[in-house]
């Protein structure tokens, strides 16, 4: 397999990388980001080659020299996630809209038929139709951000490419993703990560929206599983139809999180989590569907995602805490 990653300096993307290089399968993997990726520093096969590239996929001389007709897989995980897409609309055209339809094109006319991994969002979806509706993909979206219009454009684009066979697309709608290490992103559902990251650690996290408020959540390590699925589901799978997958989650509440961090971190943790309502922030996020039928997602074959409290756990486990 010759792999490459956008978005690979990021938490996911060096996450995922780490997983190919140690699978096996992988003859080259090449990483690129706006900030050169690291290439993984666990122990990899001798016939594996990496190559990690600096570059703005916005160019389409960077897009010539990446976009090879020797790959076999492509994984699209880059992007400016929602609340910066939020605030900044000609950025996210930019990066979400047009550097992805730039790799579209550029693989269809280099590459045709090359198999396209692209992490969505259920950001696509606006509010259900009612309370504790659960949402699948034959649900309308009406997305209730910039970010999740703009990723439901590329969902499309792409699907209509595997329809005439440029692409062969596999689309996936991740969940907010818990917890992730390092510092605070650009995502409005970043405090869902710092209201564990931060206090397990000895530090204060604000807390932006109520503690009503539910979120469909994923475990990095069920989120790397079902990349590497997605990437040997056979096209016949689709059976014609659309690549769309809401991926496995679970639905947990603001309250649930707390208790999970006093009962992982103590009462002292939970008392750095201070409550600051951000109006922007919350309308954002109020928009996102908090509960969704899976079926397809399971049909095929993706791993569901274990308890809020042992993915704790493994955050622990493989991060530790740093309290000074």
């Amino acid at each position: 397999m010759n792999i490459l990653i956008t978005g690979a300096g990021g938490f996911i993307g060096q996450a995922l990388a780490t997983a190919l290089a140690a699978e096996g399968k992988a003859t080259s993997l090449t990483l690129t980001d706006v900030v050169e990726p690291a290439a993984p520093q666990s122990a990899q096969p001798d016939d594996l080659t990496i190559r990690c590239v600096q570059g703005d996929l916005t160019s389409q001389e960077l897009c010539d020299s990446l976009l090879t007709k020797d790959l076999t897989h492509v994984f699209l995980l880059h992007g400016i996630m929602s609340g910066a897409a939020e605030a900044n609309l000609e950025l996210g055209i930019r990066v979400n809209m047009d550097a992805t339809r730039t790799v579209f094109d550029t693989l269809r006319t280099v590459n045709p038929g090359v198999r396209v991994i692209f992490t969505s969002t259920t950001a696509v979806y606006g509010p259900p139709p009612s309370p504790g509706f659960p949402l699948t993909e034959a649900n309308a979206p009406c997305p209730g951000s910039s970010y999740g219009a703009q990723k439901l454009i590329c969902e499309t684009l792409l699907n209509d490419y595997s329809r005439r066979g440029f692409l062969d697309a596999r689309i996936l709608r991740l969940p907010t993703v818990l917890v992730r290490p390092g510092k605070p992103t650009g995502a409005a559902s970043s405090f869902a990560s710092g209201i564990f990251r931060e206090p397990l650690n000895g530090q204060k996290s604000i807390l932006p929206v109520s503690k009503d408020l539910s979120l469909w959540i994923c475990s990095p390590r069920t989120i790397i599983k079902n990349l590497l699925h997605a990437r040997d589901i056979p096209t016949e799978a689709y059976q014609g139809g659309s690549r769309v997958v809401n991926l496995p989650g679970l639905t947990v509440s603001i309250h649930e999180m707390l208790e999970a961090l006093k009962a992982i971190g103590g009462q002292e943790a939970l008392e750095l989590v201070e409550e600051k309502r951000d109006a922007l922030t919350e309308k954002i996020v109020e928009s996102w569907p908090a509960m969704y039928d899976t079926l397809k997602a399971k049909q095929l074959g993706f791993t569901e995602d274990g308890t809020l409290e042992q993915t704790l756990k493994d955050y622990v486990e493989n991060y530790g805490t740093n309290k000074t």
